[in-house]
């Protein structure tokens, strides 16, 4: 199939009762060529895919292409400017543009793939910046193609490292240790990679006080580190709350990894209004009383357990 050829046949079908038309390939149509012809169809080739290499129709598309990526790189070159320049809003724009002129790339070119992976790396940092973490997981989604044909790029495994911090602060562990599978050696031991396999791995253990003084590889993981500070603090206020009665201010400070006591009475107001703040000491309110071991039947369960041991005994 020579490379020219790379529009569509037409291929008709007719019976008594409607006509349909659908696109096939030239390859297509001559591997089904019997049975095409069993059923009644009747094939319009267009012409210039008849006059092969040699076709102007062809070479005018050819040219079209190029022009089509020096427009997306003049796009592209505004997009990196308007992102250099801290213009998330002018940057969000210039990249739709660009995404409307991917659609027109052709699917084999690497000068064209190359482009829009530039452009797409450009856009997560620029949904990271803006905190848009749904348009994160769109452009992520779109670029792990391109990923897998390029393999490698000068801002993947930056990339990489962003998309780990953000299943790991959404507690998507599957997912997580799934994307780890899939990097090679080199990119598993790049600092932007290294940096949530260590957190996640603090996180497991429960060192949180190495999880709270963390310092980002970039700036831009700090918008994920924040988010995951949030779900430390939780957990450590939940076993706070439960293993002492009272507090001194600053003792919880310290515990909790907040700056200043305006920090934490801000923490306290939008996360734990139950919390009472007397003078200099927290007071927390006794959890709510649950079930106790004690209200558990464990002799009747025992009793149905192995009664059930004995039933299964004899039917086998």
């Amino acid at each position: 199939q020579p490379q020219y050829y790379s529009t569509s046949l037409i291929v008709r079908k007719q019976d008594r009762k409607n006509e349909a038309a659908f696109p096939v390939t030239p390859y297509e149509y001559i591997s089904n060529l019997p049975s095409l012809q069993n059923l009644n169809i009747q094939v319009d080739i267009p012409e210039h895919t008849r006059n092969g290499p040699d076709c102007k129709n062809c070479r005018i598309k050819k040219v079209a292409s190029t022009m089509s990526l020096d427009n997306t790189s003049s796009l592209l070159n505004e997009l990196k400017a308007k992102f250099e320049a801290g213009d998330v809003v002018g940057g969000k724009e210039t990249l739709s543009k660009l995404k409307i002129a991917m659609l027109e790339f052709p699917s084999d070119s690497e000068p064209h793939m190359k482009v829009a992976a530039e452009a797409l790396e450009i856009g997560i940092l620029l949904t990271v910046e803006d905190g848009d973490l749904d348009a994160f997981a769109r452009n992520v989604a779109q670029i792990k193609p391109l990923y897998a044909v390029l393999k490698t790029t000068p801002r993947k495994c930056h990339i990489l490292g962003l998309n780990l911090m953000n299943l790991l602060v959404e507690n998507r562990l599957s997912e997580f240790h799934a994307e780890l599978e899939l990097l090679t050696e080199e990119e598993a031991a790049n600092t932007f990679v290294t940096f949530p396999i260590n957190l996640e791995r603090r996180l497991m253990v429960g060192i949180y006080d190495e999880v709270l003084t963390v310092t980002v590889p970039d700036p831009s993981f700090q918008f994920f580190v924040d988010n995951l500070l949030q779900t430390v603090r939780d957990s450590i206020a939940d076993c706070v709350e439960v293993s002492y009665k009272n507090m001194k201010i600053s003792d919880a400070m310290t515990m909790m990894k907040f700056d200043s006591q305006h920090e934490l009475l801000e923490y306290i107001e939008e996360c734990r209004d139950d919390w009472i703040v007397e003078a200099d000491t927290l007071c927390f309110q006794p959890p709510p009383s649950g079930s106790k071991a004690s209200d558990i039947p464990s002799m009747k369960l025992i009793s149905q357990s192995l009664s059930y041991a004995t039933e299964m005994e004899r039917i086998v």
